[in-house]
């Protein structure tokens, strides 16, 4: 597939991502209104009442502050991953939440883990590594801008911050890095010029033959410059002109 059929503008690009946004807030909003908590729906690990948070906690958020700063983060980088890997995008949210899920109820402390920031992990881990092992210049630079705008996301796969699930976040940051080793994206092939192919020969090319072995120039010879597989094609165009014009 070339680069232009690839990355390709659709509505998904935009929608997926507003409705993700629009369900977790939805969530919250049914909290407030009907006063109840939902926090008892995420992940506890290692029981089995807790393990139906694996596909629920990343549509709880215990504040309004959580929620808000998961939004942004989480639109952001759908819209990536629905731009430049739609063929696998379903794939990687579904697995990515189970994975990290999963993850986090093996590893976790014995706690409610609540909120979307499990799956921030595991989209900005896929697209930072998936744009690293594809070697494709344009995801390399999507790549080094999910470092630069979420870097500082890696310091909370550790216990630097009270009440953060790093754990929740760790299980997302493998998950992504196992998914990007493992899913097989189609990536554009790059355009490759006469002169990269295998079969390339550099005495059939016009330029090349003025330069010798060791790279010096030299004059061409008469039959350096016409040789019997060159073709010398002479194009001439006529231009009527009526010089008897009509007149009424």
């Amino acid at each position: 597939m070339s680069e232009m059929g690839h990355f390709k503008f659709s509505n998904k690009v935009v929608v997926i991502p507003l409705l993700a946004m629009i369900i977790i807030w939805l969530v919250y909003w049914v909290e407030l209104a009907l006063g109840v908590n939902f926090n008892e729906m995420g992940v506890m690990p290692r029981t089995v009442s807790g393990i139906k948070g694996v596909l629920l906690s990343p549509f709880i958020h215990g504040s309004l502050e959580h929620l808000y700063n998961n939004t942004i983060p989480l639109g952001i980088l759908l819209m990536a991953l629905w731009y430049f890997y739609r063929d696998v995008a379903w794939k990687v949210v579904l697995y990515g939440i189970l994975i990290s899920g999963f993850l986090t109820w093996v590893i976790g402390r014995t706690s409610y883990h609540i909120g979307a920031s499990g799956l921030i992990y595991v989209l900005a881990s896929f697209i930072f590594f998936k744009g690293v092992f594809s070697s494709y210049y344009r995801l390399i630079a999507l790549s080094l801008i999910v470092v630069f705008i979420y870097g500082s996301l890696l310091w909370y796969i550790f216990p630097v911050e009270e009440g953060i699930s790093w754990e929740g976040h760790l299980a997302g940051f493998l998950a992504g890095l196992f998914l990007a080793r493992f899913i097989k994206a189609s990536i554009p092939k790059p355009k490759k010029y006469d002169w990269e192919k295998d079969d390339f020969k550099e005495e059939d090319d016009l330029f090349l033959r003025h330069f010798d072995e060791e790279g010096n120039f030299r004059e061409l010879t008469t039959d350096d410059e016409m040789n019997e597989n060159d073709e010398l094609r002479v194009n001439y165009i006529y231009k009527s002109t009526n010089q008897n014009n009509d007149k009424e």
